[in-house]
């Protein structure tokens, strides 16, 4: 029971991270219909700065860690704005040009960094906790926290916000909603600069969990699209659940199958898929394709 517990927990922390990348993947879909799939290389460049005003600039982890979604912000608004004439004229692509865009982030994350990789330091230096004799890692607690908070306010902002009703309000209806006068351009503007900003998060906090390496976004990218796409792609609390619900397959398949874990996953993903093929939400917000 001890261990199942244990594995649990890191299962949630590591899915945590799956939940922000997937969270980026449902938002700009959700707004633009459109599936970004430099996601991922974007992830790789928000661990890459993270880690490197982290460690090299010595900045205190939280402050490298704005830094990184200051950079990856600006990165997804230069993505959304190239593409932006393309939207409503020739979807295919744009899909390509996300594509391209995932090719050049990689390539500058090895020009700048080189292709070796390295190992972050946890900025929680503190022993394991034992509670009733598990022994937690603190830092999976702190991502956990961390995670937990930013979809918090991503909720609250959609749903409270006059900014975030516009969102809502262009994924459910693009026409309807620049009748009423909302900028659409700046909806998604918005849209890919947050989802952007989400996968600096995942990738800053999954540096000390893993190690960083210009491959890392890939995996990464795709669990969490997998996630998405298990909570109903373009629903929220959707990639929530889905992103935690892979962390967790993950962890337990990695304890019972080790070299075979990620196989017996996405095994078990494609069998819930195929039962419920909009997944658990099962929603689909828009289709301009």
């Amino acid at each position: 029971m001890q261990v199942t517990l244990q594995t649990l927990i890191g299962g949630l922390s590591l899915g945590a991270v799956y939940a922000l990348v997937a969270m980026g993947f449902s938002l700009v879909y959700r707004t633009m219909g459109l599936v970004n799939f430099a996601h991922g290389n974007v992830v790789t460049l928000g661990a890459y700065v993270a880690s490197t005003f982290y460690m090299s600039v010595k900045l205190p982890f939280a402050l490298a860690m704005i830094v990184a979604i200051v950079v990856t912000g600006i990165v997804g608004f230069v993505i959304e704005f190239v593409l932006r004439p393309l939207e409503n004229k020739d979807f295919d692509l744009m899909l390509i040009g996300t594509i391209g865009f995932g090719i050049v982030l990689d390539a500058l994350a090895i020009i700048i960094w080189g292709a070796t990789g390295r190992a972050v330091p946890s900025p929680v230096p503190a022993a394991p906790i034992d509670l009733f004799g598990l022994r937690i890692r603190t830092y999976d607690l702190v991502v956990l926290a961390i995670a937990a908070v930013a979809m918090v306010l991503l909720m609250l902002f959609l749903s409270r916000t006059k900014r975030g009703t516009a969102m809502q309000a262009v994924a459910m209806d693009h026409e309807a909603a620049t009748a009423v006068g909302i900028h659409v351009g700046r909806s998604n503007s918005i849209a890919f600069v947050i989802g952007a900003g989400l996968a600096a998060l995942a990738g800053g906090l999954v540096g000390p969990l893993l190690y960083v390496s210009p491959t890392m976004g890939g995996a990464l990218g795709i669990k969490g699209f997998a996630g998405a796409i298990l909570g109903g792609f373009g629903n929220i609390p959707g990639a929530i659940l889905g992103g935690l619900a892979i962390g967790v397959l993950d962890a337990f398949a990695a304890g019972h199958f080790q070299g075979y874990s990620e196989l017996v996953t996405f095994l078990v993903f494609t069998a819930i898929i195929m039962i419920r093929p909009t997944g658990i939400f099962g929603e689909r917000t828009v289709n301009r394709a």
